[in-house]
Parts: structure tokens; sequence; C-alpha cells
């Protein structure tokens, strides 16, 4: 069994396409110790950020980002993609690298008495995250950073999301 939240990600070559190397987190989940400490970690530094919501990007960002509200004790909001919530909905279209995706927040999930968390499980190349900043500003909230348990630095994801905003990722790659 790993000892370290780095130690437990799987690397799975070729996977979901050729040319892929995924990041499998699912051993740190199973481990209640890692995911207590991935949680805490992930927590520690937006704690006294007067967080009121995590949002949760679909669909391995809902898994931390709700154990993270919890830990802030904050609420948490999912994002998922279009035609996935129930209630009326707004929505922010992002490029792809071929083509464009969509994804929807409820209307009544955040205000401008929110201070939010943006959180997802990987940053990749960014836009899901870009787009959901969006959202959240469009709705109101003032955004206080994102959260991720791994950036994937050398796709540079960071660099779509605003300059100026707070980022903590807890593994690097």
């Amino acid at each position: 069994m790993p000892h370290t939240i780095a130690a437990a990600v799987r690397t799975i070559a070729d996977f979901p396409e050729p040319g892929i190397q995924f990041k499998d987190i699912t051993p740190i989940l199973a481990d209640a110790a890692l995911l207590r400490r991935a949680v805490n970690g992930l927590a520690e530094p937006w704690k006294g950020h007067g967080i009121t919501k995590v949002i949760g990007i679909e669909s391995r960002g809902f898994i931390l980002g709700a154990m993270l509200a919890d830990e802030l004790g904050a609420g948490f909001i999912p994002v998922r993609k279009q035609g996935k919530l129930p209630f009326t909905t707004i929505r922010e279209s992002y490029e792809l690298e071929y083509g464009t995706d969509t994804i929807e927040m409820h209307i009544d999930a955040v205000s401008d008495r929110d201070m939010v968390l943006i959180h997802d499980d990987v940053i990749a190349t960014g836009g899901t995250a870009a787009a959901t900043h969006r959202l959240a500003r469009f709705a109101g909230a003032e955004v206080a950073g994102f959260s991720f348990l791994i950036e994937l630095g050398f796709l540079d994801g960071r660099s779509r999301l605003p300059a100026d905003a707070a980022f903590h990722a807890l593994l690097t790659y």
C-alpha cells in the first residue's frame, strides 16, 4: 500500500486513447487514510478565506469537491455537462481541441453573497475550469480561486485561468 498521495496515483498508458497517460486517482479514494490526507491537503490553503460554496466539476470533481466543501464548512455545487441538471440552468460553452463542449449550473446555485472555490480532480488544458469560472462570475459569485488534486503542468492549463486567480494543486506532473 502506498504511503503518500503521489505514490498512490496510478498512470494508465493509452487511456482513454493512444498517447494519453491517464492519472488514475481511484487508489487514493480506496484508502481511507490517503483520502483524508488528500482532502486535508486540498482544504488547508483555503481555510479562513470565507468560502461559502465549492463548485465541483463533473464528474470526478464531485468526489473530492463534496468532501472539500464539508471540510471548509461550505455548500457544494455541481457543474455538469449540458442536459444533466433537472432545474433551470445557466450554461457556458468552451473550446476543445476538436470542437466545443457546454457545461451548466443551476441558475440559483450561487449569488453575489457567495465566495466560491472551483474544484476538479485534474487540470489539463484548463478549458472546463475557465468556463466554470465564467459561469460563477456570471451568477454574481466572487471566486476565491481554483483547487485541483493534480495539475498536468506540461499542458499549461493554468494559463487559461485568470492571471490573478489563486491556484492550488496538491500534485503536479
